[in-house]
């Protein structure tokens, strides 16, 4: 069994730390990948920029994603994902400090899986994370690679 990876899109370092620290305190054994800004989780995710050696098959089983990045903001990276076939089933779940009703309402217009604030407590941040991971990783079965668009189809040649 292949257990696929997480990406967690997290420019704030302290966060990305108690992310990481919870996720190994769950016995989550996934590898985590972290990119710091929407530019370097875009080009992940699409296998281009510094990244463009991946390849589009290795897609993360889960996103966690915070919405105030720099570069290009959390809901932007979320749009782009939906609007692409080979990425629009991929689980993201935003995990961010925004408690804007509007951040909430556009996340889930764009398709977001689930949106969690994060806690202040690290006691409670601890128990989130380790239900999401439960949850996304444990529990919920993906759609198979076969679902997904993995390279987009080739244009027909003109002669």
């Amino acid at each position: 069994m292949n257990v696929r990876g997480i990406l967690l899109i997290e420019d704030n370092p302290d966060d990305e730390a108690l992310t990481i620290r919870a996720l190994t305190k769950a016995n989550i054994l996934n590898s985590v990948v972290v990119a710091r800004d929407g530019v370097e989780a875009l080009e992940y995710l699409f296998c281009t920029g510094r990244y463009a050696g991946r390849s589009l098959e290795d897609l993360p089983q889960m996103v966690l994603l915070d919405l105030k990045l720099p570069k290009v903001d959390g809901l932007e990276v979320l749009r782009r994902l939906r609007d692409d076939e080979r990425t629009r089933l991929l689980p993201v779940v935003v995990l961010t400090s925004s408690s804007e009703d509007s951040d909430v309402q556009r996340a889930y217009d764009l398709g977001a899986n689930s949106y969690i604030r994060k806690p202040v407590d690290f006691v409670q941040f601890a128990e989130s994370v380790r239900q999401i991971g439960l949850y996304w990783l444990v529990l919920n079965i993906s759609s198979p690679p076969s679902a997904r668009a993995v390279e987009p189809p080739a244009p027909p040649l003109i002669h």
